[in-house]
């Protein structure tokens, strides 16, 4: 399996951005799809995921901010981000789970705060 992110960037404090992860390979039997995100110095924190039901999870310090929504026919992920702070600057990374486990990752794309 390969994820591939896209949509990082740039962003100034209150600006929305939305990623967008294509998986390809070996997707079947797919459980969830999430984004996590890497700030240097801290544990890699799960952002929000999506079950193959729909059913979807988010981190307290996002919840109505950031949507995380997917085209399943295209093994497409996307995470909308709205009313960005500093602290949501970091690098994001796609990450699929199979048997409980995230057990495949992306590069990762950047969020970085415009001076």
């Amino acid at each position: 399996v390969q994820l591939v992110e896209s949509g990082g960037g740039l962003v100034q404090a209150g600006e929305s951005r939305v990623l967008s992860c294509t998986a390809s390979g070996s997707t079947s039997s797919i459980d969830d799809m999430g984004w996590f995100r890497q700030i240097p110095g801290k544990q890699r924190e799960l952002v929000a995921s999506i079950s193959s039901g729909g059913t979807t999870y988010y981190a307290d310090s996002v919840k109505g901010r950031f949507t995380i929504f997917k085209d399943g026919a295209n093994n497409v992920v996307y995470l909308q981000m709205n009313s960005l702070k500093p602290e949501d600057m970091a690098v994001y990374l796609c990450s699929l789970s199979r048997d409980g486990i995230w057990a495949y990752w992306g590069q990762g794309t950047r969020v970085a705060l415009s001076s």
